[in-house]
């Protein structure tokens, strides 16, 4: 029987269990960056919150997108994925305060995208596909017995990304 298991605000998930589901619930400007290993069925989830801490603060938190990337990946070397193997897609990121005259500080969604981008990019890490932007929240599900990766937009069906 399938359980899903949630990735809250800030936290990562990481399983080897063919019954989970790792699901980040409404991600709006967040961003969940999803991860799995195909040979060893590890599959692993992160649901980061913002791009940076601000003032060199928390520097070891995985709700800044850097760290969080950076300790998935950790957590999934540790048990026994391979860095190469890994199959890696990213959803959220949208800009979910609109309004005419707002400053750019507020828009966490497109700096989430940006910062993750580059994180990976520095690590060599491609980005196999991505549903990110936009103005509508989603939820991200990544099935642990095959590493489907699943998008569901708020008014809309659930789709394989």
């Amino acid at each position: 029987m399938e359980t899903s298991v949630g990735v809250g605000l800030g936290e990562i998930a990481v399983s080897q269990n063919r019954d989970e589901i790792l699901v980040a619930f409404g991600l709006g400007s967040c961003v969940g960056v999803g991860a799995y290993d195909p040979v060893k069925g590890i599959a692993g989830l992160l649901h980061a919150v913002l791009p940076e801490p601000l003032n060199g603060s928390d520097l070891t938190s995985t709700k800044y997108v850097g760290n969080g990337i950076n300790k998935l990946f950790e957590e999934m070397i540790s048990k026994g994925a391979v860095r190469e193997r890994l199959i890696v897609r990213m959803a959220g990121g949208a800009n979910m305060l609109t309004s005419p005259g707002l400053s750019k500080t507020f828009d966490i969604g497109t700096r989430n995208i940006a910062m993750a981008q580059n994180v990976l990019e520095k690590q060599k890490m491609k980005i196999v596909s991505q549903n990110v932007g936009g103005n509508i929240g989603r939820t991200f599900r990544i099935y642990v017995a095959d590493g489907k990766m699943t998008i569901r937009m708020i008014g809309e069906k659930e789709t394989v990304f």
